[in-house]
């Protein structure tokens, strides 16, 4: 009888911390379980240099959302971006979506700027003003070689 509830204690304990590990895992790779509660935005840019899916997207510094994919739109050549944002967080049709550093050389992410429309992106809109990144390298390049005008 002692062994098997000695047994049952170490099952539990065994138990809860694959259960630990588990959720442990789920937040740290910033995974949901269940669909989550967010809408797919779309967004076309000229370019996105070192954007990766994953990246953050923020609105005044907040994170909002995070990049679902990235796809190159080989009639426009232009990437396109998929966005997931949470849903309760409201993008009027004119904001405009830019291309982001943090720091000089850090990770690249989108700031959505508001607009002043009353009208709201549904789901698999479109969010049709961009800014491309800012290729910093070639910008020193030119500014090293003097041909910064």
């Amino acid at each position: 009888m002692k062994s098997v509830k000695l047994e049952m204690m170490v099952g539990l304990f065994v138990l809860t911390g694959l259960l630990a590990l588990a959720w442990l895992s789920i937040k740290l790779a910033r995974m949901e379980v269940v669909g989550g509660d967010h809408l797919p935005i779309h967004a076309r840019f000229s370019s996105i240099a070192g954007l990766k899916t994953g990246a953050s997207v923020e609105i005044a510094g907040v994170e909002v959302g995070r990049v679902d994919d990235i796809s190159l739109n080989t009639s426009d050549f232009e990437a396109h971006v998929r966005m997931k944002i949470k849903a309760h967080v409201p993008i009027q049709e004119d904001a405009i979506a830019s291309v982001r550093t943090k720091g000089l050389i850090g990770d690249r992410y989108i700031v959505i700027s508001p607009g002043g429309s009353k009208n709201l992106l549904k789901a698999d809109e479109t969010i049709v003003r961009t800014e491309p990144a800012i290729n910093f390298e070639e910008l020193i390049s030119q500014f090293i070689h003097g041909s910064v005008k």
